[in-house]
């Protein structure tokens, strides 16, 4: 008789399990996350002014004697259930610095709004798609002897868009030390624009925070060419945030012009190396900026926070851009399944971390995404509601908040992490009929809007 393999043998032991309702429970409260982190303590919840025990929890009345929370993770390729989750808390984030909600004022979406595109520089000429890279001239070459051009016109899917023309003459340190600075590179970016809005409106710049403030939300994507650009939404508020008026002279033409005057000016430069020298990184060329107009001429708002949520859960596996988990050593390259422009990348990274001048920058431990240090989605504090808030909210919404009057005590432990193959297999169906339930849900309220 064939045996059933290990995953299906595993999965018929759990569910014959006298505990496995409250487990199921358990792994649906989840989302059926994929990596759930397994935790044994308890939780007491006391009035606050009798010390009266209003509510007690203890996992020792759990299956396994641990209670299951979701991992959190927010890349798709990792864990699908909470990257869904992840996304979601992030389009209600960016909508609500467009459009109001979740304590941020409707009046929002009436404030001067852009969004704005920043990319990289050219670090040397890469294959492209949709139309052919021609050369000055037929027949010119490279140093190298390589073509300057290419004559196909390359589908968006081809493994070559993006990949140098000639791997050589490709700036790979460039390359790797603009991504360790694109951090800093926004910061001064935001402090320019600042500036030429006080200055344009003739005000001292150091006190253009009694006038107005500029808030932000940004992502970070890769590229074909495994370069970061940046979406962001950009918008202008008076002094005390989203609930006061911006000045009269804060419109978004003269917003869009400061912008556009930042991006050029706007230089970082890096540690002076001996191997290296001094190099000033600054902004590419191909840079776009959109005014949010509330009469719906332009880019719709919920169109522009589900772009964001999109890209938000990818992680640099998913774009070919890297990895999502740090290297090792210089043999984790090597084996690693990328590009070879990635790799090359990667090796010019582990390399410059070797460097004493660049020790700051900690490029090996950032090795895997390509010595970029800053995370995917950043705000600054007055843009909107934050994912602790979000989490909250949630909590409340299922009936697991706290009362006011309450004092509550935790007393937690890591016990471990992950599923078994039978479990990983329940979780993924029940991550699916969630899933599922949620775009019909959805589709419902479509037809009946």
């Amino acid at each position: 008789m064939r045996q059933l393999p290990e995953a299906d043998r595993d999965a018929l032991r759990i569910a014959q399990d006298p505990d496995f309702p409250r487990w199921l429970q358990q792994i649906t409260q989840t989302g059926g996350c994929a990596h759930p982190v397994h935790l044994s303590g308890s939780i007491t919840t006391l009035d606050g002014e009798t010390g009266e025990v209003l509510r007690h929890y203890d996992t020792r009345n759990e299956p396994g004697e641990r209670l299951l929370v979701r991992c959190r993770n927010r890349r798709a390729a990792v864990c699908p259930a909470c990257s869904r989750l992840h996304a979601g808390d992030t389009f209600h984030l960016v909508r609500a610095g467009l459009t109001g909600g979740k304590n941020v004022p409707a009046t929002v979406r009436t404030r001067p709004r852009l969004f704005v595109t920043l990319t990289a520089p050219s670090f040397g000429a890469v294959h492209r798609a949709g139309q052919t890279c021609r050369p000055r001239r037929d027949g010119d070459t490279c140093e190298h002897g390589r073509s300057l051009g290419c004559h196909n016109v390359h589908a968006p899917d081809t493994p070559a868009v993006g990949q140098p023309l000639c791997p050589d003459c490709y700036d790979y340190t460039a390359h790797v030390l603009w991504h360790a600075h694109a951090s800093k590179l926004w910061d001064r970016f935001v402090i320019d624009v600042r500036r030429r809005l006080a200055s344009s409106a003739g005000i001292v710049q150091s006190h253009f925070g009694r006038h107005a403030r500029l808030s932000f939300a940004r992502i970070a994507e890769y590229q074909k060419r495994a370069a970061v650009h940046v979406h962001a939404v950009v918008r202008l508020d008076g002094p005390d945030g989203p609930t006061d008026e911006p000045p009269p002279w804060g419109t978004p033409d003269r917003i869009t012009r400061a912008v556009h005057a930042s991006v050029q000016r706007v230089i970082v430069r890096t540690p002076y190396s001996p191997a290296v020298g001094e190099l000033e990184l600054t902004w590419g060329t191909q840079n776009d900026v959109r005014v949010l107009n509330a009469d719906g001429d332009g880019p719709d708002d919920d169109a522009v926070a589900a772009y964001v949520a999109k890209y938000v859960t990818k992680g640099a596996s998913e774009t070919g851009a890297g990895l999502d988990h740090p290297l090792a050593a210089w043999a984790d390259i090597e084996s690693a399944r990328v590009s070879t422009h990635v790799r090359t990348l990667m090796r010019s990274c582990w390399r410059l971390g070797d460097l004493r001048e660049y020790e700051p920058l900690r490029l090996r431990a950032w090795t895997h995404t390509l010595g970029y240090r800053g995370h995917i989605l950043t705000k600054s504090r007055a843009y909107s509601t934050t994912y602790a808030a979000l989490r909250v909210e949630r909590a409340h919404r299922l009936g697991h908040g706290e009362m006011s009057d309450a004092v509550t005590e935790r007393q937690w432990r890591y016990v471990g992490s992950g599923h078994t193959p039978g479990a990983a297999r329940i979780a993924a169906g029940v991550a699916e009929d969630i899933a599922m339930n949620r775009e019909v849900a959805r589709e419902q309220r479509e037809a009946s809007g």
